[in-house]
C-alpha cells in the first residue's frame, strides 16, 4: 500500500537519503510517436520554500530537446539493490541564465542532496560554457519506496483534476494502492 502525504517534508529525509546513495537516475522522455526514450543521468535536488526542485546539467542533444519541446513532462527513476527506490514525475524547462547555471554548478559541486552530484568541470569549463545546458525540474509527484517492506509514500504538488482521478491518481488525503 502507498500512503499519500500532505507535504514534501514528510518524505524529504528519505528522498534525500535514497537519491544521495543511488546518484544515477533513469530519465524518461517521450518522442513524437509517444514512445518512451531513456537515458542515465545525475540530477541534483534542493528544497525551495518547502517544495522540491531539481536541476539537470546536461548537453542539449537534438533528441532530448525535441522530446521536451513537444512534451515537457519527464520521469526520473532511482533504484539500487535492496529495492529502495524513488520515482519523480516532473515538468522540465531549459534555463539559460548564467546566474542559475552558477547556482546549479555549486549544487553539483557540493552534492545536493549529499552524495548526488559530481564535478561539472569534468565536462564543461565553467557555468558560462556554451555547451552547458540546464533543465529546471519542477516535480508534481514523488514516490519513495523502502525496499525492506515496500512501504511507499507519495507526495503530489497540487490537488488532482477529475481527469487525473479517473486515471487512478487519488486526492492527497486518501491511501492508495501501490501503483509503482
Amino acid at each position: 500500500m502507498s500512503r499519500v502525504v500532505a507535504s514534501f517534508a514528510e518524505l524529504e529525509a528519505e528522498f534525500n537519503a535514497y537519491v544521495g546513495s543511488i546518484g544515477y537516475a533513469t530519465m524518461v522522455t517521450v518522442d513524437s510517436r509517444n514512445r518512451p526514450r531513456t537515458r542515465i543521468l545525475i540530477p541534483v535536488w534542493e528544497n525551495v520554500d518547502g517544495q522540491p526542485r531539481g536541476w539537470l546539467a546536461t548537453y542539449r542533444t537534438p533528441v532530448k530537446a525535441a522530446h521536451l519541446a513537444r512534451n515537457p513532462h519527464t520521469s526520473f527513476s532511482y533504484w539500487k539493490p535492496g529495492n529502495n527506490s524513488v520515482a519523480v514525475e516532473a515538468v522540465a524547462e531549459w534555463v539559460d541564465d548564467v546566474d542559475v547555471k552558477s547556482h546549479v554548478w555549486r549544487l553539483y559541486r557540493n552534492t545536493s542532496p549529499r552524495g548526488a552530484g559530481y564535478d561539472l568541470g569534468a565536462f564543461w569549463r565553467s557555468p558560462s560554457d556554451p555547451e552547458l545546458h540546464v533543465l529546471r525540474l519542477e516535480p508534481w509527484r514523488i514516490q519513495v519506496i523502502r525496499g525492506a517492506d515496500l512501504r511507499s509514500r507519495i507526495w503530489q504538488s497540487l490537488p488532482l483534476s477529475s481527469d487525473q482521478a479517473r486515471n487512478g491518481d487519488l486526492p492527497q488525503d486518501r491511501a492508495v494502492a501501490d501503483d509503482s
